[in-house]
């Protein structure tokens, strides 16, 4: 038996209310369960009892055993005598005020629902399941999963948030500059992410303002900044970015010793950090307003039109400085921008608008429920189970589902938890 359980019923009431009595034999009536405390102190504030023919108002103890009051030390604490009701699932003991009176005793397992109990125990017998509820996923109520599963989309943004918000912190508020650092990183992937967010945070957002007037500039700048044109490779293209980048590098007084080093090991030709830094260069080159024309933006169209761009001339013929390759355009794919879209554009689009006070969840939950769901472990586990994900919202809020309640046993927090322990 754990305490988080017994917190749940008598918070939900999921016990017999009628003929309620004490240990001491007399009869309770819960008018208000109180508030839920969760940091330090009594587990329940300011509930509403009557206990025999006495009305109280006070706090709420619970714990597994009435002894654990003593484990506890709850005996020194005068926070406790405020305590007007002990709920345990086992009397062991009696406890006292500090002015020696009992406080009274109600023991849970004589009036729990034993269907509650029963599935409790179920859901929480693990025998090796991905998840404690792998047998029942697929029997929950499509209308309470869809509406638990947009809750736990915006709750993913809350937590993107918190990255954007040290941004901001360390940026002085300068949206467009945590925009560019969010940006770089997600377009640097999986392998190159962190190695693309150190470039970005590398470069003052004005020197990249002040190089948006040429391409090869904001090129020369990226590239420059990666470590990638101290190679002393032969080519015209290279010989001016690197021309280039002497120059920015005096003017603007620039360093670059603390990026993390590109990587290309394992990674499609189309994935290599020389191509995606040109794509990200090409987009802050064509939108000189790139941060403001994704805030306006309202449709996915709008958004695909806008970050259709391609990598310069040389890369049609080339992954790297130094080998050509068979002519190809190398233009953000649909899949690509979704990926930008997923883990950049509307997480920054909804603190944006958070901030300023504006309402974008309706267009934010539409876009979403546009962009197709996302294939990985955790989503492709779900869909096992029952085919759930058929957009990035319900890709997004799996995963945080899968990291925030299954993966921490959170079953008593969670709406699918819930409905299976209280059909």
């Amino acid at each position: 038996m754990q305490e988080d359980f017994l917190h749940y019923i008598w918070k939900h009431r999921k016990f017999e209310q009628n003929n309620l009595e004490t240990t001491q034999g007399d009869s309770v009536l819960v008018a208000s369960v109180g508030q839920h405390n969760f940091n330090s102190g009594p587990d329940f504030f300011n509930a509403q009892l009557k206990i025999g023919n006495q009305l109280w108002a006070g706090n709420v103890e619970i714990h597994v055993k009435s002894s654990d009051w003593f484990l506890h030390n709850h005996e020194q604490d005068k926070a406790y005598d405020t305590i007007i009701l002990h709920v345990v699932w086992d009397h062991d003991t009696d406890v006292f005020r500090s002015d020696n009176t009992v406080v009274p005793t109600l023991q849970l397992k004589d009036f729990t629902r034993k269907e509650v109990l029963n599935n409790y125990e179920k859901l929480f017998l693990k025998n090796g399941k991905w998840i404690n509820c792998e047998n029942d996923f697929a029997s929950v109520e499509g209308f309470l999963r869809n509406n638990w599963l947009e809750r736990l989309y915006f709750e993913r943004l809350e937590r993107k948030s918190e990255t954007i918000q040290n941004l901001l912190k360390e940026t002085k508020n300068d949206w467009e500059a945590v925009f560019f650092i969010m940006l770089a990183k997600n377009f640097g992937l999986k392998v190159n992410g962190e190695s693309f967010y150190s470039i970005a945070k590398s470069i003052d957002f004005p020197v990249v303002r002040k190089s948006q007037v040429n391409k090869q500039t904001l090129e020369a700048l990226l590239f420059g900044q990666a470590g990638m044109l101290e190679e002393g490779f032969e080519n015209a293209y290279y010989t001016d970015l690197v021309k280039e980048y002497k120059f920015l590098k005096q003017k603007f007084n620039l360093e670059n010793n603390t990026v993390t080093p590109l990587q290309f090991f394992r990674l499609r030709p189309p994935n290599f950090p020389t191509i995606r830094l040109s794509q990200l260069a090409s987009l802050y080159y064509e939108h000189k307003n790139l941060f403001s024309n994704v805030m306006e933006a309202e449709s996915l169209e709008a958004f695909y039109k806008l970050f259709k761009v391609s990598a310069s001339s040389f890369w049609s013929s080339h992954y790297t400085f130094q080998k050509t390759s068979k002519t190809s355009t190398k233009t953000l794919t649909r899949s690509f921008i979704d990926l930008l879209l997923i883990n950049t554009v509307l997480p920054v689009k909804f603190c944006y608008s958070k901030e300023k006070g504006e309402e974008v969840d309706t267009v934010i939950l539409k876009i979403a429920s546009e962009i197709a769901s996302e294939k990985n472990g955790i989503v492709d586990a779900f869909n096992g189970l029952k085919k759930v994900s058929n957009s990035s919202l319900q890709s997004q809020a799996l995963i945080q589902l899968k990291n925030e309640y299954c993966n921490k046993n959170k079953c008593l927090q969670c709406a699918i938890g819930n409905s299976l322990i209280n059909p």
